[in-house]
């Protein structure tokens, strides 16, 4: 069934600045969305999502409160929410292989609302700006299009993505939101930004920026974050990467480099620097090949509760 916006079919046939003007309603909850100040959500709560993972969890969750994302430049960040049993998914797509990712991302909250028998999927794209190479339209056209080949009925909420997150400042174009999370509990959804990336940031940079598909990181039973195994062959050329000056680094290994946060280059070096120390991981990171498993403290922070930590 298709992707509705007001009990209505979208006709994707249209450019989207169309879906903008028959829907104003939209692009006034993305105005309303986008004058909201980025709020800061430190880690206790908080099950924080890199770009191509997902996490999906219930207002039943004792550990996790908060999903969220951020460091989305062309990329978005898609909530989808089933109203009735609560089911909650974030995800942060690069546009790598759309229709494969929400198909898992629907399977996913779909598996924690066979229970309930109403409700319905609700979801929301935030993300993208006007950039250049014309990449943050191509995946708001690419998720639009996936959301109606699905097999159930899902309603657009909130469509905050491209030319509606774009902002120009001397004839350069950046996102105005960069993150959001979204409350579990209540399912209010906001600008955030995020001290923490935590754990295992760069094990996880390292595991997208050698090809990774979108994976699913959290147990929502058990309430437990798990992350790996991964395996990758040595990263290529990673000394030469490493010798680079930062704004080799921020042309070459970005989509926008105009429009990247300041920590970018840093976070890229940060990530090589990993890859380098660890070229086979099944041996330093996961020789008994299980993944590295945390669970939330009395403090509401991540703890490691099997393997070493590195």
């Amino acid at each position: 069934m298709p992707l509705l916006v007001n009990d209505e079919r979208i006709d994707l046939s249209r450019p989207t600045g169309d879906l903008i003007r028959a829907y104003p309603a939209l692009e006034e909850k993305a105005k309303l969305l986008r004058s909201q100040p980025a709020q800061v959500v430190e880690p206790k709560g908080l099950l924080y999502v890199q770009q191509r993972e997902f996490a999906v969890t219930t207002p039943k969750d004792g550990s996790v409160s908060i999903l969220g994302s951020d460091d989305a430049t062309t990329c978005h960040i898609v909530v989808l929410r089933h109203t009735g049993s609560g089911a909650t998914c974030l995800t942060h797509c690069d546009g790598s292989d759309t229709e494969a990712e929400v198909s898992l991302i629907m399977n996913a909250v779909k598996s924690f609302s066979n229970t309930t028998g109403y409700g319905r999927l609700e979801v929301h794209l935030v993300g993208g700006f006007n950039d250049d190479r014309q990449l943050s339209q191509k995946l708001t056209n690419q998720l639009l299009r996936a959301f109606d080949l699905q097999p159930d009925d899902v309603h657009l909420v909130t469509f905050c993505v491209t030319e509606l997150n774009d902002r120009e400042e001397k004839d350069i174009h950046f996102p105005i939101i960069y993150g959001i999370a979204v409350n579990v509990k209540t399912a209010e959804i906001f600008p955030a930004t995020f001290p923490e990336k935590g754990p295992d940031e760069d094990l996880r940079s390292a595991h997208v920026l050698t090809g990774a598909t979108l994976t699913n990181i959290y147990d929502a039973e058990m309430e437990q974050l798990h992350i790996g195994p991964y395996f990758w062959t040595p990263f290529p050329h990673v000394d030469f990467w490493l010798e680079q000056d930062d704004q080799q680094i921020l042309q070459n290994l970005s989509t926008s480099p105009l429009a990247e946060p300041p920590h970018f280059v840093s976070h890229i070096r940060s990530t090589l620097t990993f890859l380098k120390e660890h070229p086979f991981p099944s041996r330093s990171l996961f020789p008994d090949r299980k993944p590295r498993i945390y669970k939330k403290n009395e403090d509401g922070l991540w703890e490691q509760v099997c393997s070493d930590k590195i």
